[in-house]
């Protein structure tokens, strides 16, 4: 590579670091933490480029020197970061009986997964769903018949004026689940009244109405407006306490810093209620992952996270539409352990309106202060 073209991929990658920049200055749409966290993946990004870049002027340099009469001679030039190992998955046509537990690696599960963003309504998505799987229950009920699932998983979506979000997320995620051979079920719990959202509190009720249906093994605390982009990221139960949305395109694919827990994560049902839940003090953006991640912390559980690019996720573009950032997170992360015992699923009262739709089962809540009162500690 000439010392030119080097010169304009280092002039590429710094315009879209300044495009990112400007973006800051003239577009503040997103939540101040969201473009912190850009810019800081972006530098990380711009960082492994020009090591990158550097590592291929050294190979021309070295190909250079081990190049005789014009004859290139072996020189092993690995400088990119591996991948994860590879793994096995079953091949095409293999065959299990109804009375096996679902293999965690099937054929079906192809890798990389088409994003499709367009919009959709709701209705039209039942039926698709309904049309290629009849056997789906009210509520979003399902569970394969030709092998016995290996583990029962709700998913809990919370929820506030993005219904155009919500039919684009499962005409997208109920096909995989369906391909990774789970029994799942969706509960979409949707915020009433005038309060900040309070996504972690929506967690709680979430969680406390599905085991009223079910002996669930593990839950997804997922966003509604998270896309994976591989079918081989298993929702399944395995090695949790786990963070499933390691890279998202929002992030240039980068996880903004080492304690992110947000997105998209799971938990057992044991290790959720030994954790005492998400906290409920959390009340608009930001701050109820961070204090997920101490108390799994506190609890001496170790997160684990898909490997390569098994975690990568789009996020469908959209405004917070008023909802405020938290600005009171620091002050109760601060204070995470001492309130873990008293805020959080023993604390919790609510009054829900339960109904079940055709692909999730919807749980309204209005939510206030007085829902969860807190002792001192």
């Amino acid at each position: 590579m000439s010392p030119t073209k080097t010169a304009i991929r280092v002039i590429v990658f710094m315009n879209s670091f300044l495009h990112i920049l400007i973006s800051v200055l003239f577009f503040p749409f997103f939540t101040v933490n969201e473009y912190v966290f850009m810019v800081q993946a972006r530098g990380i990004q711009i960082r492994e480029n020009v090591k990158n870049i550097g590592a291929q002027v050294l190979e021309q340099v070295v190909r250079g020197a081990y190049s005789i009469n014009g004859t290139d001679y072996s020189y092993d030039f690995n400088f990119s970061e591996s991948d994860a190992p590879p793994t096995t998955y079953l091949p095409e046509g293999f065959t299990y009986l109804p009375s096996q537990v679902c293999p965690e690696k099937l054929p079906s599960m192809k890798g990389r997964l088409e994003v499709n963003m367009t919009e959709i309504s709701l209705e039209e998505v039942e039926r698709f769903s309904l049309e290629r799987e009849p056997s789906m229950a009210p509520g979003g009920f399902w569970k394969p018949t030709d092998c016995l699932p290996r583990w029962k998983v709700a998913i809990l979506v919370p929820f506030r004026n993005r219904h155009e979000h919500l039919p684009i997320l499962l005409r997208h995620l109920v096909p995989v689940l369906q391909k990774q051979r789970l029994q799942f079920a969706f509960y979409v719990i949707e915020q009433g009244g005038t309060e900040p959202f309070n996504r972690a509190m929506l967690f709680n009720v979430g969680f406390k109405e599905a085991m009223k249906d079910l002996d669930w093994d593990c839950l997804i605390f997922h966003d509604v407006d998270h896309l994976m982009e591989n079918d081989r990221n298993y929702y399944g139960c395995t090695d949790m306490p786990r963070h499933f949305a390691v890279k998202l395109d929002k992030y240039s694919y980068m996880l903004p810093y080492n304690e992110f827990f947000g997105g998209v994560s799971g938990l057992m049902v044991k290790q959720f209620k030994k954790i005492n839940g998400f906290p409920n003090a959390f009340w608009g953006w930001g701050g109820e992952d961070d204090d997920l991640w101490n108390r799994v912390q506190f609890a001496n559980y170790t997160v684990s996270r898909p490997q390569g690019d098994q975690g990568r996720y789009m996020s469908i573009p959209h405004h917070h539409r008023g909802e405020a950032q938290f600005l009171g997170r620091y002050t109760l992360l601060r204070h995470s352990k001492e309130r873990q015992k008293v805020d959080g699923l023993n604390n919790l009262n609510y009054f829900p309106l339960v109904s079940r739709s055709p692909l999730f089962t919807n749980i309204t809540v209005s939510l206030s202060r007085k829902l969860a009162p807190i002792a001192d500690y």
